[in-house]
This record gives structure tokens, C-alpha cells and sequence, in this order.
């Protein structure tokens, strides 16, 4: 069944590939009225140079190369989709097991009075993710799409059911658990008529996942079905909102808890208020045993069927970056403040065009953890490993930053954002090392952007990075110049000039160009790309340095 389906959608987008140019001209005589054809595609590839003084490896193809396409169609209601994605070989930083070409990803689905079926892969989310989340992103090679069927009906206005079932994708492979799960959400004014014209919006959500691994341990007594349930709150009432969820999983000894036999759980709290020239953002999370895969035994970003997002700011500049954090599974406490507000124009403190004031503050703490000294035999379930007092933290901080960002507009042409940063940062938990020291560090950056006639345009940064940890002092400079709305050149250095071994204080310089045209863009550069790690909502990968040639395509239609 797998394998027709597989022919069936792949060969009948490989043909209308191939025919769809002949069709176009007939198509404005409407014979397929309503059709649509989208798709994009991406390339990125890198000519690497072995550079010793930054670690940068020889690389025996010379060339690694990551690329994909997505070519969609429907008609009618009915949808046809295929991913095809080449990797000649992996770029560094990415899993050697993606190496290879093939169409890992497609599916077919229809619409018809209101529900939705899906074969093949799909991506699905309920609620924030907390147990159920599959996604994409190519950037920190990651895809746990689900390969199965997927159904969502919505038999009334404001209610919305969905259900699924499949296997997790695994590099050009499949996951062995199976992943079951439903969620209904209700949007209660939509449904009952007495709150229709409420000012006070409310919407209910309920979500169970489980998922089914045979249990081979020759040690252990394993559960082979874990279920997951969560329940979700969302309200409104104008400006201000608020959102809730908290999820509860049944014990799953895995690799990532050691094998222990404790419950998790996880409770998320968000609320906003904004109007005019003012924004405050309130969140709170507590984590507790909720890595949640479809194998055990799997470790590092694979197989993951939830996604706990981290409570931090995320940074656009590469020093502030320097240092992001990835949230853990095990246990965490955290909270994030933000508060966003304009100071008037014409003032002193505003100036003549108004001035933003960002100020945030992120904190990641321990949960507290009373470990249980029991003992188990052969053939029976473990230790649960220790209790926990629920808004209990614990005595280890993984991290913490409070940032200040003032962006103030000096003319028609001239603007700027300036940014400071305190940051402290657990290298020991965050990147698993064991004898490494907390990095507190001072973050300074300047970002101007002068608008120049003929619409190009001039940009230039300054960051600085001051630490006693780590490797030290940085220093970091670039210059960006817009020819026009279709060309720009950049040119930076990242300067390592405080790290205590004196031959590591190396230049990170870089060279690019780009070109931009409707859906089409083209970017080449060349230089040194430090050792670090980038994250992406709280999920990370660690990065290699390297030294070369990149270009980077990317389109769409």
C-alpha cells in the first residue's frame, strides 16, 4: 500500500512537472480552472579549506552540498505534494546520515464538507507543542515529519478535530514506535450563542498522544505504550491575552532520563497586554522529565514527537548569539519579562522622531530533585529517580540575560538600535561538558542604517563581547552596502583578541554578495566561520569551524 501510494504521488507530480508548461497557455482558456502550482527550492554549498588555526578540517570532497525542493498542485480540493532533497554530502554540522538524494517527504490530501484526510507525510502541532509538535527546519537539519494518515474535521463553526497516526521520519529511514494522537479544540463564543457578542474570547483545548515501541530490553520491564495528555487555555478580551497549557506524560524510561521511571510534566504560562507605544510579554514554564521520542534509545535532535520551547530572547546579532540556550528535558524552571514602550516625538528624551525602549529579562533554572535510593532486579520496572515540589527550584542556574535595546530614528535617513546585554551562561549543562566555567559576559552593540538617494542604502555594526570565561574578549565589525533593491555586499570581522592562548586570537573575516531578483536569491561568500552553536527556538546544533567558498540559492513560485 505504501510503496503504490509512494508511485502514485510521486509520478503524478513528475508529469505534471514535465507537462505543465504546455498546459499554461491552455489554462487561460480555463481548462483547469482554479489549479494551482507552488513550490521553492534552496541550495546551500560550501568549498572548504583546511585552516589549522581555527580548527577547520580538511574535507576530502572539497564540496559538500545541502539542497531541497518542494513542488505542490491542487485542484479542487485535492492537494499532491513532494519534497525532493540532495545531499552530495552533508554540509559540516550536519548528520552524515542524511547523505544521499531521494523523496523523503509527500503526500496527497483532500478537502470535502469540512474534513480534511491526509496521506503519506505530514507536519502536525497541539497547542504549544508540549506533546505533540513535528516540523521542519533545514537550517539545524532537522525533520521528524510523520508518515502515516492524518484527518481534520470541523462539523461546526468553532469546534476543530484532528487525528493522525504514523512513524516518524529518520533521516532517508522511519523511527520503529508508532505515534497515535487526537486533539479537539473548542472556540467557546463561536459555539455558544450567549457569548457571541462577548467582549471575552475564549477557546478550550484537549490533546492525547501515545506512542508504541516493542520492548526488547533484556534487563528492564519497558512500557511499550507511553501516553501523553494535555489541556489548553486561550484568552482574549482587547488588548490583553493570556494563554495557558499543561501536559502530563506517563513514565518512559529512555536514554534521555537514564532510564527512570518517573511521570512528566509541563506547564507553560504566557500573557500579554498591549496597545499604542507600550507591550508587556509575562511567561512562565515548568519542565520535568518531558523528552518525549518514538525510540528510547535515540539521542541528540532525533525522533522527538514534542518540542519545549525555550522562555529567552531570541538574538538576531552574532555575539549576542554567541551563547544561546537549549532547553532541557530533565527539568527546568523559567521565566521571561518583556516590556516594549515608545517615547514621544518632539521631546528631549524621544527626539524629533521617537525613540523604542525594549527591555527583557530570561532566567532558566534547575527544578529541585530529591533522588529515591531504591533498587531494582532483573525483569521489573525501575527507580522513578527522584521527587519533586512542583514550583520547587533547584539549586544549579542554566541561564540568564537581561537585555536593554533602544532603536531611535535621527533623520528621515538616519537610524540606529543599541543594544546591551548581561548574560550568564551554564557551558556544563547547556553544552554537556563537565569541567567547564559559567560564562558571564557584557554584550555591547550598535547597529546604524543611513538611507542613501537612488534606493541604496549603507549599514554598519559594532558589537563587543567582554568575558573572563571561555575564550575570552571579542570584538566583532561589519559593513553592509545596498547598490540598489537587487545587489548588496557585506564585509565582517570577528576579532578573538582576549583568548588566553595567544594563538587562538584569530580574525573571523567575511566576505558576501548578493542578488536579488522577484522570488530569486543568490548570495556568495567567502572566509571563517567560528566553532559555536546555532539555535533555533530553543533547539541547537553545534556548528564546526570551517574555511572557504559559500553560495547560497533559494527561490519560489
Amino acid at each position: 500500500m505504501k510503496s503504490w501510494l509512494h508511485f502514485l504521488i510521486v509520478s503524478s507530480l513528475a508529469t505534471l512537472l514535465l507537462v505543465w508548461p504546455l498546459l499554461v497557455p491552455l489554462q487561460s482558456q480555463e481548462l483547469l480552472p482554479g489549479s494551482r502550482v507552488w513550490g521553492n527550492f534552496q541550495l546551500d554549498a560550501q568549498y572548504y579549506q583546511e585552516d589549522s588555526l581555527i580548527g577547520a578540517p580538511d574535507v576530502r570532497e572539497k564540496i559538500l552540498m545541502n539542497s531541497f525542493a518542494n513542488l505542490n498542485f491542487s485542484y479542487k480540493g485535492v492537494t499532491l505534494g513532494m519534497r525532493y532533497e540532495s545531499y552530495q554530502n552533508p554540509l559540516l554540522g550536519f548528520d552524515s546520515r542524511y547523505q544521499g538524494s531521494g523523496i523523503p517527504y509527500r503526500f496527497a490530501s483532500y478537502t470535502r464538507d469540512g474534513l480534511e484526510v491526509t496521506l503519506g507525510n505530514f507536519y502536525e502541532q497541539y497547542g504549544n507543542g508540549l506533546i505533540m509538535r513535528s516540523y521542519v527546519e533545514p537550517n539545524l537539519g532537522i525533520d521528524n515529519a510523520l508518515d502515516g494518515v492524518r484527518l481534520l474535521y470541523r462539523p461546526v463553526d468553532g469546534i476543530t478535530l484532528r487525528t493522525m497516526v504514523g512513524k516518524q521520519r529518520l533521516y532517508w529511514d522511519k523511527g520503529p514506535g508508532i505515534v497515535r494522537g487526537a486533539d479537539a479544540e473548542f472556540h467557546l463564543n463561536s459555539i455558544m450563542g450567549t457569548l457571541e457578542e462577548s467582549p471575552n474570547q475564549w477557546t478550550i483545548g484537549l490533546s492525547g498522544v501515545s506512542k508504541f515501541q516493542e520492548d526488547q530490553n533484556p534487563l528492564y520491564n519497558l512500557p511499550e505504550n507511553v501516553a501523553a495528555f494535555a489541556g489548553r487555555l486561550n484568552y482574549t478580551r482587547g488588548a490583553f491575552h493570556l494563554n495557558a497549557e499543561y501536559a502530563y506524560k506517563a513514565n518512559d524510561p529512555s536514554a534521555d532520563n537514564n532510564f527512570i521511571y518517573r511521570h512528566g510534566e509541563a506547564l507553560t504560562l504566557s500573557g500579554s497586554y498591549s496597545f499604542s507605544g507600550f507591550g508587556l510579554l509575562l511567561s512562565a514554564k515548568r519542565i520535568d522529565n518531558m523528552g518525549f521520542r518514538s525510540n528510547r534509545a535515540s539521542l541528540d535532535n532525533d525522533l522527538h514527537i514534542n518540542y519545549l520551547p525555550a522562555m529567552t530572547r531570541q538574538h538576531v546579532y552574532s555575539l549576542t548569539g554567541m551563547y544561546p540556550y537549549a532547553t532541557q528535558p530533565t527539568g527546568e524552571l523559567g521565566a521571561l519579562a518583556e516590556l516594549t514602550f515608545r517615547l514621544p516625538r518632539q521631546t528631549w528624551w524621544g527626539g524629533p522622531f521617537g525613540t523604542t525602549v525594549t527591555a527583557n529579562f530570561s532566567l532558566a533554572n534547575a527544578i529541585d530533585k530529591q533522588p529515591i535510593n531504591d533498587t531494582i532486579s532483573v525483569g521489573q520496572t525501575g527507580t522513578e529517580g527522584y521527587t519533586s515540589g512542583f514550583f520547587t527550584p533547584g539549586e544549579e542556574k542554566f541561564f540568564q540575560d537581561f537585555n536593554l535595546e533602544v532603536s531611535r530614528r535621527f533623520s528621515t535617513t538616519l537610524r540606529g538600535t543599541f543594544t546591551y546585554m548581561n548574560l550568564f551562561y551554564n557551558q556544563n549543562r547547556i553544552e554537556g561538558y563537565q569541567d567547564k566555567e559559567d560564562v558571564k559576559a557584557h554584550i555591547f552593540v550598535a547597529d546604524m542604517n543611513h538611507r542613501l538617494p537612488q534606493r541604496r542604502s549603507l549599514r554598519w555594526e559594532v558589537q563587543h563581547l567582554s568575558t573572563a570565561q571561555d575564550n575570552g574578549n571579542w570584538i566583532m565589525a561589519l559593513v553592509e552596502v545596498n547598490l540598489s533593491t537587487r545587489w548588496f555586499i557585506s564585509v565582517a570581522d570577528q576579532y578573538n583578541y582576549g583568548n588566553d592562548d595567544k594563538d587562538m586570537r584569530q580574525h573571523y573575516y567575511t566576505v558576501n554578495a548578493g542578488y536579488t531578483q522577484n522570488a530569486n536569491r543568490f548570495t556568495l561568500g567567502w572566509g571563517r566561520q567560528r566553532e559555536g552553536i546555532i539555535c533555533v527556538g530553543g533547539v541547537c546544533r553545534v556548528l564546526p569551524a570551517s574555511s572557504g567558498l559559500t553560495l547560497s540559492i533559494t527561490s519560489s513560485f
